[in-house]
């Protein structure tokens, strides 16, 4: 019954189904679904190595700018709280607030930076392999 259970949990998820009739029943929102990163580049294929999943909870305090960095796998995020703006070499934006998910840029330089009067806080997923790094900065 629990396998049970948790395979209609995870259909459930994976369908992206939005419901609440009441306080004791689930709601499941999908944030984000897309085979593209924010800035319209389609995402890339996977690898064939050992998977390896990162979860990380970053903060990062009001008026702080992160290094120019790439990302070499796939990853996704969604923020927390406070507000965050990223930015490509070449000048692409996306301004990010709680609540709102982001399917990151992959293998292009880019940079984060807290404008707001508050930490930013996103948790992000990223899909990688054993033995390679899931950030360079520049």
């Amino acid at each position: 019954m629990k396998k049970l259970l948790c395979a209609i949990c995870l259909v459930l998820v994976l369908s992206g189904a939005v419901w609440a009739e009441d306080a004791n029943t689930v709601a499941v929102e999908e944030l984000s679904k897309t085979s593209s990163s924010w800035n319209g580049n389609a995402l890339p294929n996977y690898s064939e190595g050992t998977p390896e999943i990162t979860i990380l909870r970053i903060t990062i305090p009001a008026g702080v700018q992160l290094e120019m960095h790439e990302h070499t796998v796939i990853n996704a995020g969604v923020m927390l709280r406070g507000e965050l703006t990223v930015v490509t070499e070449d000048n692409k934006t996306l301004h990010l607030k709680a609540g709102e998910s982001i399917v990151e840029v992959v293998n292009t330089w880019h940079y984060g930076k807290n404008e707001g009067s508050e930490p930013a806080e996103i948790i992000v997923f990223y899909a990688g392999e054993v033995g390679t790094p899931i950030t360079i900065k520049k």
